[in-house]
């Protein structure tokens, strides 16, 4: 599994906190930008680059973005075929997103989460697995 990161200027400083605790829970991690601070950047484009990315092999990589609200990544996130992005704030929507709905993106607000928060939630995030309860099943597969 590679994990591909993306995030604008709302949600770089988290993006750069995740690097290297992605690494240590012993995930591959590809960074899509930004590689510096530019308020001028627009998360659509960091949205797209991871999407266009885990849509290539959306049941084994995973991406993760961030921006302000994290709302405006899942919407972008969520044109590209084959991706559940999922806006999370906290750990029962991070194990929900997972469990109940394959999430394959996950999406996080770099102006109201803190570095610990952001912390458990990926962990969390990444550790819970999809139910594959026919239910389930049958909903992505209207969803599709």
């Amino acid at each position: 599994m590679v994990i591909y990161l993306g995030a604008d200027h709302r949600g770089f400083k988290i993006k750069e906190v995740l690097k290297p605790f992605l690494k240590e829970l012993g995930h591959e991690v590809v960074d899509l930008g930004n590689d510096h601070v530019d308020e001028n950047d627009d998360y659509p484009d960091f949205a797209n680059a991871v999407a266009k990315k885990v849509s290539q092999n959306p049941e084994i990589d995973k991406g993760i973005l961030i921006c302000g609200s994290g709302i405006g990544m899942a919407i972008a996130a969520n044109k590209f075929e084959n991706i559940r992005a999922a806006q999370v704030d906290k750990i029962e929507q991070a194990v929900l997103s997972k469990k109940d709905n394959n999430a394959n993106v996950l999406t996080l607000s770099g102006n109201d989460l803190s570095e610990s928060e952001v912390k458990e939630i990926v962990k969390i995030w990444l550790e819970t697995p999809f139910s594959k309860e026919e239910k389930h099943e049958r909903r992505l597969k209207k969803i599709r």
